[in-house]
């Protein structure tokens, strides 16, 4: 039987990167996630045993499951791999991050102890278990983040730990789901592979998706999804108010043949950002399972979690049928490669 590559999973989140890689052909043989929320949804999803959030402690009996990246010992925890999949933590970079943490005057970026400088556990990561790819995501603002700076010094990084070309590229998810999502991916591959391989040359086919296909019959949806009076009045006034100021902050009725703004981790507050018309009622949030289709998880993707902890897991989470595009073009290079360099095929995806 021929070997498959074998890809560990970071900031795991939901699986998003997992079910990409895994559709791509790779094995996952190592995950990490902090959020014991997500946690639960991931396990649900990928482990024989699901481990309710209550009972997070029961991770410490999974060896290829953890919490907190900084406890673990990479050298003895992580099993060999060939590829890091990582979507770092990102909101001291996001505009939204970055505007909140100025305004409480909190760190932001690198200078965010807690978060920011998680990327440098990805380098260590990379530095001593030394696999032959990476494929990093955050968010769009990565690149205008400290004019630039925070960026450069990742890739500089990245290059400094012997791999290149590290090549990066923004891309919208809307050509693959009906929803606007524009993410930065860097991916990478060992110098010593002389890997000829530019992000920027991957296309992604333009499905033209359209918010309909994925919405449940109205039948299906419960009146709780629907929006209180009082929200909807204070939606259409904060609304208003900012209109006459000519800002364009405000809820958003979702075009059904069209495609929707970003969903945030913040969705479950009010839902502001999508919201769906119905007849004769106030407007709808989308439900998770729709919310779930939006991301292009797969329709038997199990949801756990309470309606809020699901939005925020959503609001977090990669577009699933981009990262495959990605990871099959990773994939791809390094079989083609190894062949090229051993005259056979030793790995399979």
């Amino acid at each position: 039987m021929e070997k498959q590559l074998r890809f560990i999973d970071l900031f795991a989140g939901i699986g998003g990167f997992r079910i990409a890689f895994q559709n791509a052909g790779s094995k996952c043989v190592f995950s990490c996630e902090i959020d014991k929320f997500a946690r639960h949804t991931y396990t649900a999803n990928f482990f024989e045993e699901e481990i309710h959030w209550r009972q997070a402690k029961n991770v410490e009996s999974h060896p290829e499951l953890y919490g907190d990246i900084r406890h673990v010992n990479i050298e003895d925890d992580i099993p060999e791999f060939e590829i890091l999949a990582a979507g770092f933590p990102c909101p001291t970079f996001s505009i939204a991050g970055v505007s909140k943490r100025n305004a409480l005057g909190l760190k932001h970026g690198f200078d965010d102890d807690d978060k920011g400088k998680l990327f440098f556990e990805i380098a260590k990561i990379l530095e001593i278990k030394k696999p032959y790819a990476f494929l990093l995501e955050n968010v769009k603002n990565l690149v205008y983040h400290n004019s630039g700076k925070t960026l450069n010094i990742i890739l500089e990084v990245l290059d400094s730990l012997g791999y290149g070309p590290v090549t990066w590229e923004i891309f919208d998810a809307a050509k693959l789901v009906p929803q606007h999502r524009e993410r930065i991916f860097i991916a990478g591959f060992r110098k010593d592979l002389n890997v000829n391989f530019d992000i920027k040359q991957v296309e992604i086919p333009d499905l033209k998706p359209k918010l309909k296909d994925i919405l449940l019959p109205p039948e299906q949806v419960s009146d709780e999804y629907t929006i209180s009076n009082n929200l909807w009045k204070y939606l259409r006034d904060y609304k208003n108010k900012h209109q006459k100021k000519g800002n364009g902050f405000g809820y958003s009725i979702a075009s059904l043949d069209g495609v929707t703004r970003t969903m945030s981790a913040r969705y479950h507050k009010d839902g502001s950002e999508i919201l769906i018309e119905q007849p004769g009622k106030n407007p709808r949030m989308l439900t998770e399972k729709e919310a779930a289709l939006l991301f292009g998880f797969p329709k038997n993707f199990k949801i756990p979690v309470s309606k809020t902890q699901a939005y925020r897991q959503f609001g977090n989470s990669v577009c699933v049928p981009l990262v495959e595009i990605l990871a099959k073009h990773i994939v791809q290079t390094l079989i083609q490669r190894i062949e090229d360099e051993n005259g056979k095929k030793v790995i399979n995806y």
